[in-house]
């Protein structure tokens, strides 16, 4: 690709791979198939995201007192399920690693599904009243289609929760220390655009990860884990929300958050 047709992508103005057909779909799915396992593996020793999935979603919805049935899309071993895990009666994850696969989550027995690359999803409409994407749509070429689909099987006034980087990552023609070969960060205003031709209702958009904080070995040891940290990493984030360079070529263009948490509803 000519680096001239390269520029609408780090400036946020496109996102890359949401065009791709067949062909390229399934060849990005074999490079990112095993590419999370490959950088977590063996060093993987606990789940990191709890204070941040408590505080920026589970916490908001915690006058539901039970989820009939409950989607992780991407969850790997289940460990973001665990806060609502004896709320959910029933458990099904979407995964494509044969690597990161748990028997049962905190005793109850899960369901584990394989992705198809072009990300149809063989669940009838409006089967789960719960799910949650944390950390997935960015190693994912169409994101559009799939943002779609988890909208065509949510149940009408069910809750699907996102965490995803709206940052580039780096430019991801290159390799780069610590992410896999295709990993790059969804523009929040792409985000918005395909949340809004989804008719999703977003009932909380918060930027989170302001990047001074995730550089502190508190971070990088507990940060996730730490509500206290999360906090502040919330203060900092909102301080610095006007800041939404997709693709920083300076310090002070790296001064915003890197991701965002939604909460999103399905309309009626």
């Amino acid at each position: 690709m000519k680096d001239n047709n390269f520029k609408d992508f780090l400036m946020g103005k496109k996102l890359y791979g949401d065009d791709f057909n067949d062909k390229e779909i399934k060849e990005w799915f074999k490079d990112e198939k095993e590419g999370y396992s490959g950088l977590i593996f063996p060093r993987y020793h606990k789940y990191g995201d709890h204070a941040i999935n408590i505080y920026h979603g589970y916490r908001k919805l915690k006058k539901i007192k039970k989820f009939s049935n409950v989607l992780g899309f991407g969850s790997a071993l289940g460990d973001d399920l665990l806060p609502i895990i004896n709320k959910a009666d029933k458990i099904t994850i979407v995964e494509p690693s044969s690597e990161l696969i748990s028997k049962d989550i905190g005793g109850k027995k899960v369901k584990y599904i394989s992705p198809k690359p072009n990300g149809k999803l063989d669940f009838n409409d409006n089967t789960f009243d719960l799910i949650v994407c944390f950390g997935v749509l960015h190693h994912i070429p169409n994101v559009s289609a799939i943002i779609k689909e988890l909208t065509r099987v949510l149940t009408k006034e069910g809750h699907l929760l996102i965490r995803e980087p709206i940052v580039s990552m780096g430019d991801w023609r290159k390799p780069r220390k610590g992410l896999t070969k295709r990993e790059r960060g969804i523009p929040i205003n792409i985000f918005r655009k395909i949340i809004k031709e989804n008719k999703l209702n977003i009932l909380s958009e918060e930027k989170i990860l302001f990047p001074l904080l995730i550089r502190l070995n508190l971070w990088e040891h507990s940060g996730g884990n730490s509500m206290i940290l999360v906090w502040l990493d919330a203060v900092l984030s909102k301080l610095f929300s006007w800041n939404n360079k997709y693709h920083a070529k300076n310090f002070f263009q790296k001064l915003r958050p890197q991701s965002v948490f939604y909460i999103l509803q399905k309309r009626k």
